[in-house]
């Protein structure tokens, strides 16, 4: 097993809701540390960048304006295999498909409104890191 670093964005519908100490209690149950976190009201031209790889889907506008409706909590999660881990924890992006015990299954409003946000493999972790954090911010 290797130690990986990944990227988590807690979505506004979960602050909004303030379940981010319930998220992020699912990330450390389940063995990965919160080395960096944020809270952030991301504007419009940030979330355009971020999201810039979804440019020319169907929901990017859809996407873009949910993100910069409320505040978000960007970390980095560090732990063993932390990309493939997050992703089992967070659970499938339609929260009628995630397994139970997920956060997508038990927080998730939507397809759209679904809480989390992770990195989808170790290179993008590393480049939506250091989209969001400098090197000094990360407490290892």
């Amino acid at each position: 097993m290797s130690v990986e670093k990944t990227l988590s964005i807690i979505k506004p519908d979960a602050t909004k809701r303030n379940i981010t100490g319930l998220i992020n209690a699912k990330f450390e149950n389940a063995g990965l540390k919160i080395i960096a976190q944020k809270r952030l009201q991301l504007t419009r031209s940030i979330a355009e960048k971020f999201y810039e790889i979804h440019k020319d889907r169907p929901f990017y506008n859809d996407l873009v304006n949910f993100m910069i409706s409320g505040p978000v909590v960007v970390q980095v999660l560090e732990g063993n295999n932390a990309v493939k881990l997050n992703r089992n924890i967070m659970g499938a992006t339609n929260p009628e498909d995630a397994e139970e015990g997920t956060i997508r299954k038990e927080f998730a409003e939507s397809i759209e409104a679904n809480s989390v946000h992770g990195s989808d493999s170790f290179e993008n972790a590393k480049t939506e890191i250091s989209f969001f954090f400098a090197k000094i911010e990360l407490i290892v």
